[in-house]
């Protein structure tokens, strides 16, 4: 089947990959499924099959109302990779024409000849996560986005802001929020815009050195003294977003985490030092429960972290990471391992014996990358096993460390 918005495109095959019935429409309705399901139903007893699959090649987000119905029938459901359809839509008639009647053939045949893979439907409570994770990673796209309009208004009506403020701290957006331009604060003393700047919720003590210094690079803004009357209102709106969105963002996390907190393995995976309450939530959101995988290199391939080759001949290329796997968990990885450097201290010896060793010295990138790896078999062995984390039991899995240590 091809997946599309309002209209899928259906067709049969046989194990034999003999074409049964040829592609067909599929509504994206309740009665487009029912009467899909009911010529699944009449299609296997006219040519005498006990068994079927739908394979499908997955499309946005299109595809999981249909995932769902198929489920609830026990009808498995089967995903081949997009870049496989693409690749083999001219073995059949050596043309390069795409159309959706087309594609759910080619996703047919490839089905047939076992070129697929089963996905997991995400429910309960990891369901709950993935949709909850994905919504905060939005809101913080969202809060960076705010704050580079704030900073693109700042250079050209207070570009001399950023040399007292060089972040957005609640002292700064009180600034911005009470006296934006520098024609605001001529002629005022310290005190006086100490007392506006109180007023502000959230901020009881205004740092006074601070204060004394914004009056003095007002004094000599270089800023644009045209159109204020709109920009006024404009960085108004722009301050009051991004108060939203921390909050927001802020009770957002509060609930993944008093929710991820209910779940069996956050048990054993809050014992590893390094990794926070969050990082647990985006950790379980991408991979749901490490009990779904039976080996660690299940997760290291999920992760696009397998390694890749281009050798031909006397020709050997350089090995790298494949990134055929999910994006924001690998991105995840890499933006934990950093601080699990500096706080694990098993994880920095390792780091420090990969990057010092005299045989084949890794690079400190290379390093991370296969201590992501290694982080995901440790996190995999303490949830499937039930375990807290050991660092002593960690590096004694690696001899070669052990001696060198």
């Amino acid at each position: 089947m091809d997946i599309a918005k309002r209209t899928h495109y259906a067709c049969f095959v046989d194990d034999r990959g003999r074409v049964l019935q040829k592609s067909f429409s599929v509504s994206q309705s309740g009665g487009g499924f029912e009467l899909f399901y009911q010529r699944v139903l009449n299609a296997m007893k006219e040519y005498e099959k006990t068994e079927v699959v739908v394979g499908i090649e997955p499309t946005g987000h299109y595809w999981l109302n249909l995932a769902y119905f198929l489920e609830e029938l026990g009808i498995p459901l089967a995903v081949v990779n997009p870049m496989h359809v693409k690749r083999s839509k001219e073995l059949d008639d050596n043309l390069p024409t795409k159309h959706d009647r087309k594609d759910a053939l080619v996703i047919a045949r490839l089905v047939k000849d076992g070129r697929f893979s089963y996905p997991r439907i995400m429910k309960d409570m990891e369901a709950e996560l993935r949709v909850g994770s994905t919504f905060r990673s939005k809101l913080t796209v969202e809060l960076g986005t705010v704050k580079n309009m704030m900073i693109r208004w700042l250079d050209r009506y207070f570009p001399e802001f950023t040399q007292v403020f060089p972040s957005f701290g609640k002292m700064a957006l009180a600034v911005l929020e009470c006296t934006p331009f520098p024609s605001d604060l001529h002629q005022k003393q310290a005190d006086d815009v100490l007392s506006l700047y109180r007023e502000v919720e959230g901020l009881k003590s205004p740092q006074r050195p601070k204060a004394i210094r914004l009056i003095e690079v007002a004094a000599h803004s270089i800023g644009v003294t045209e159109g204020r009357e709109m920009a006024r209102i404009e960085i108004t709106t722009l301050v009051r977003r991004y108060h939203q969105l921390e909050q927001d963002i802020e009770r957002m996390t509060q609930h993944l985490v008093e929710l991820v907190k209910t779940s069996v393995e956050y048990e054993w995976l809050s014992t590893v030092p390094g990794l926070g309450d969050t990082t647990i939530v985006d950790l379980l959101a991408e991979i749901g429960s490490f009990s779904h995988y039976n080996d660690p290199r299940q997760l290291i391939k999920l992760a696009g972290l397998t390694l890749r080759e281009n050798s031909s001949g006397l020709h050997k290329g350089q090995k790298r990471i494949s990134k055929r796997g999910r994006r924001k968990l690998r991105a995840l990885l890499f933006r934990v391992m950093m601080p699990m450097i500096r706080h694990n201290e098993a994880f920095r010896k390792l780091h420090e014996y990969y990057t010092n060793r005299r045989v084949n010295p890794l690079r400190k990138k290379q390093s991370i990358v296969v201590l992501c790896g290694k982080l995901l078999k440790v996190l995999h062995g303490i949830s499937t096993k039930q375990k807290a984390f050991n660092a002593q039991r960690m590096m004694k899995d690696i001899p070669s460390l052990t001696k060198a240590m």
